[in-house]
């Protein structure tokens, strides 16, 4: 009998599946574990201010009605705040979509940019419905950031070089944590991130000029897929071992992409090699990064150092002539294209630095209030962004992705000029956001949704997670009362 070309060399998703269905918690660092725990806090703290935005609310009145109930709903998992009972595929999207829709859960930029806490919304779904513990959920949510980060790294360039959004990678990595809270085998593993990333590849006109609900929907959506793709390949459900690095797979799809006159690549060495397995491993979860302000990565930098120079010389919105923002291209490029003066949403306004820098000059701040349609909207904003200048700075690009570089010049109207500059924004691991800091930003968002009492007993619960038997108290305290 000939051999099955794919047999001929060991695939991707094999190595990949193997690595994530033996690790165990007792592999597991301390501070992977204790990463994991704050990233669950912010996490959820997110979720809570998502839940009051009005894609969320359109969301979760969709499915209940899809269930055929407006009332309690019937299932083994549970939606955050609405208490809404469902089955864990969907609990998983709706729960993913109210840590994303606000734009302000965590983020990790390397080739590509993502935000790993997209996905563990399916874990959590899964390990509720299957009565799993806490540990259960730890161990899944590293395999989450590990795997999706490691995916964002290889590319040469990323896809988002080439106009692919990030949640086509996400595709991949959803399945492998989602199936290890259902405890696949290697074999069932493979087929879950076959069937998974077969169904998912994402186009990046989601986040291209005018934005739209879906810019915050198509990563939650990966790991409803991932979710949903492990629950199949349990049943014996089968998918191609090979999307990853075999015939038309991921890397040979886009090996066809010219960039800059050559084809994209990815490094599947680098995917796999030294993948954490004991307590003495580097988990890539230590390398991820928190966003103290609700907008785009890239904003965090330039936003910064406005704020800093406005602040040192007391500058006032009336006295500025011209702020000129000098970033990355891609920033440039994503950021300040000509929609970004003109947004009308706030998936739009979320990600303009024109709207970002503004309104941060007008209000001394930037916080979930100034993304309010009423603000968002607000005409007086226009003259103020129309002297907003994005420009891409070459020097900058060089050192992109190790550092985030952006530099802000305020010339104002008596011809004096004020810059600052920032590599490294806030809540990056190199200036990461402490547990008191993520909890004033987590009382912030769920203050109002759940009481400020309940955000404290919620704290308390996510920061020993490790030791609870099953997940139920979590989702009574994520209801609001």
């Amino acid at each position: 009998m000939s051999q099955h070309p794919t047999e001929s060399k060991r695939l991707l998703s094999q190595t990949i599946a193997e690595w994530a269905c033996a690790l165990k918690y007792e592999h597991l660092s301390p501070e992977a574990i204790q990463a994991a725990k704050l990233f669950w806090f912010d996490s959820i703290g997110c979720a809570l201010g998502g839940s009051q935005q009005d894609d969320a609310k359109i969301l979760l009145k969709h499915y209940r009605a899809m269930s055929g109930s407006d009332g309690g709903g019937k299932g083994n998992a549970t939606v955050f705040v609405s208490g809404f009972k469902t089955n864990p595929v969907d609990a998983a999207f709706l729960n993913g979509h109210m840590i994303r829709a606000m734009d302000y859960n965590d983020i990790y930029w390397k080739a590509d940019p993502c935000h790993p806490s997209d996905l563990i919304a399916a874990p959590l779904a899964l390990c509720e419905s299957e009565g799993l513990n806490g540990r259960d959920l730890i161990v899944a949510t590293i395999i989450a950031y590990e795997i999706e980060m490691r995916l964002c790294e290889v590319g040469r360039p990323g896809v988002r070089e080439y106009g692919w959004h990030h949640a086509t990678l996400s595709a991949f990595a959803a399945p492998v944590a989602a199936g290890r809270v259902l405890n696949l085998t290697p074999e069932q593993m493979v087929s879950a991130i076959g069937i998974s990333a077969a169904r998912t590849f994402c186009p990046g006109a989601v986040t291209a000029g005018k934005l739209t609900n879906m810019k915050n929907t198509v990563d939650p959506w990966a790991g409803r897929m991932g979710a949903e793709s492990a629950l199949l390949a349990r049943d014996g459900f089968s998918g191609p071992e090979h999307i990853i690095d075999g015939k038309e797979g991921l890397f040979a799809v886009f090996h066809h992409v010219q960039y800059k006159g050559q084809p994209a690549t990815f490094d599947g060495e680098a995917l796999v090699q030294d993948l954490p397995h004991s307590k003495d491993s580097h988990y890539r979860i230590l390398d991820c990064g928190m966003k103290s302000f609700p907008i785009e990565a890239l904003s965090h930098a330039p936003l910064t150092a406005m704020m800093k120079t406005v602040k040192e010389h007391k500058i006032k919105a009336d006295d500025v002539k011209e702020i000129k923002v000098e970033v990355i291209a891609r920033a440039a490029d994503i950021l300040g294209d000509p929609h970004k003066y003109r947004p009308d949403s706030k998936e739009t306004a979320d990600h303009s630095l024109p709207y970002s820098l503004a309104v941060g000059l007008v209000d001394s701040m930037v916080t979930p209030l100034q993304f309010k349609e009423e603000r968002v909207r607000d005409k007086a904003l226009i003259p103020i962004m129309d002297k907003v200048k994005v420009v891409a700075n070459d020097e900058f690009e060089a050192l992109f992705p190790k550092f985030q570089p952006s530099r802000v010049t305020i010339t104002t109207n008596d011809g004096k000029s004020h810059s600052t500059r920032v590599d490294v924004p806030k809540g990056d691991p190199r200036d990461p956001m402490t547990e008191e800091e993520i909890a004033v930003k987590f009382t912030a968002l769920g203050g109002d949704v759940i009481g400020k009492e309940q955000c404290k007993k919620l704290q308390a619960f996510i920061m020993s997670i490790e030791t609870a038997k099953n997940l139920g108290e979590l989702f009574e305290l994520t209801t609001a009362r």
